[in-house]
């Protein structure tokens, strides 16, 4: 069994809970994950920040953070962390609307949660081809730009939480 929870902690976007907790599906689905507790918050940007510097120790504004609680054969456990402000402001210059930029994030945060990684070129291309899957099946074109850079603003994550 998937359970979702979804906390709404902004005001910049109003949010589709079926569709996030679809995408979220949808990528646990396609990993072979049939037990998972994940947690999604949809938060403002200073909020995203403390979060960044407190856990991660970068103090600076990030999209999303995956924090992988527990991972055993059978049951997967984490929790992912968006932010509303960021997907306003980048699905302008990209040119969509902030919703499918935000289901990005999320599709991005859940692929971290299932072990894809961005460290080197090939990685970020495997990421990057699985998010433009998960997004297809939602009728949407990825839009960003593709670069051997780091995703900007570099989506974070980590292991286990304190």
């Amino acid at each position: 069994m998937i359970t979702v929870e979804i906390a709404d902690e902004q005001s910049d976007l109003p949010l589709d809970h079926r569709r996030l907790e679809h995408a979220v599906r949808i990528v646990l689905e396609e990993a072979s994950v049939a037990r998972a507790q994940i947690s999604l918050a949809v938060v403002d940007d200073p909020t995203i920040r403390r979060l960044h510097r407190e856990y991660l120790e970068a103090d600076e504004s990030t999209d999303v953070l995956s924090f992988l609680l527990e991972r055993s054969e059978d049951c997967l456990e984490g929790e992912v962390i968006v932010s509303g402000q960021t997907a306003r402001r980048t699905a302008a210059r990209f040119g969509w609307p902030p919703e499918d930029e935000l289901l990005l994030y999320v599709i991005h945060g859940t692929l971290h949660l299932v072990g894809y990684r961005d460290a080197t070129p090939q990685q970020r291309a495997d990421l990057r081809r699985r998010e433009r899957a998960c997004l297809a099946r939602f009728g949407i074109e990825a839009r960003y730009e593709e670069s051997d850079a780091p995703p900007q603003p570099a989506a974070a994550e980590k292991e286990k939480v304190p």
